[in-house]
């Protein structure tokens, strides 16, 4: 089957609004459209692309490299397309910078995660891959998180993350019609030892895996309910700025990376 060229002939893409040029080869994937300009702050000379739909794209200059913000909205089918479109612009490089909920019990409010793979509860991956295939994120960028985190001197974890696709599934399986079923995964997913709960990082890292291009994700613990259940210390975090400020390192370790490797 022939792909139907949905620019039209304009190389603009149908839902960012981006052409070739518009973007760097490294990119920084918020969530939420409110973040980007929070993000493009750490930028030189940032100034906005394109507004369409959830997806909001900033562009600017980090140590001589052209550099991009695009937000993906919820879930792994905005930001499949996201990843789809940007890649057709030239991207090459892709961080998921977000929140999470915490599952393990080593995971304090406010601490870092840095993802090396993703548990493939969602759907939009398996619609590029059967469920036998990990979603795991690109080695590089995960060292270059882990050694920003660490110069940062920030609290960070990496390890495993879950991927799903229902915000309240999480938040009220007893409401649900399927709870046994959610509740026993989300039992297993406490006895692997998975860190945190989120939506978009298995869509992420399949779809990247598919264009042979590199991702990684690094979320800030919002809360870690398992921990209140067990009455340890936990609160409720919500400024994002460590996750930024890590992610905006590990592009800089990137940046300087792909230099020495020419």
């Amino acid at each position: 089957m022939a792909m139907v060229d949905y620019t039209e002939g304009t190389g603009i893409q149908y839902h960012l609004r981006t052409r070739k040029g518009d973007v760097g080869r490294y990119v920084l994937l918020p969530g939420d459209p409110k973040r980007c300009s929070r993000i493009a702050a750490y930028l030189d000379d940032a100034v906005q692309i394109a507004d369409s739909r959830e997806y909001v794209t900033y562009t600017g200059m980090l140590d001589g490299e052209k550099v991009s913000v695009t937000s993906t909205g919820i879930g792994g089918p905005s930001a499949a397309i996201a990843v789809e479109e940007l890649h057709a612009c030239g991207a090459d490089t892709f961080i998921r910078v977000g929140t999470c909920g915490g599952i393990d019990l080593s995971v304090m409010s406010g601490d870092i995660i840095i993802a090396t793979g993703a548990v493939r509860q969602d759907g939009t991956s398996r619609e590029y891959a059967p469920l036998e295939f990990p979603a795991v994120a690109s080695f590089d960028v995960v060292a270059a998180l882990r050694d920003s985190a660490a110069a940062l001197g920030v609290p960070f974890h990496t390890g495993v993350v879950q991927s799903k696709d229902s915000f309240y599934g999480e938040l009220a399986p007893e409401m649900m019609p399927v709870q046994g079923e959610l509740e026993a995964k989300w039992e297993a997913w406490k006895r692997l030892h998975v860190l945190g709960s989120e939506m978009e990082a298995a869509a992420v890292f399949v779809v990247t895996a598919r264009l042979q291009a590199r991702a990684g994700c690094c979320l800030l613990n919002i809360t870690n309910t398992e921990r209140m259940l067990q009455g340890l210390p936990d609160r409720m975090v919500h400024d994002t700025d460590l996750a930024i400020r890590t992610a905006i390192g590990a592009v800089r370790n990137l940046i300087r990376l792909d230099r020495d490797r020419g």
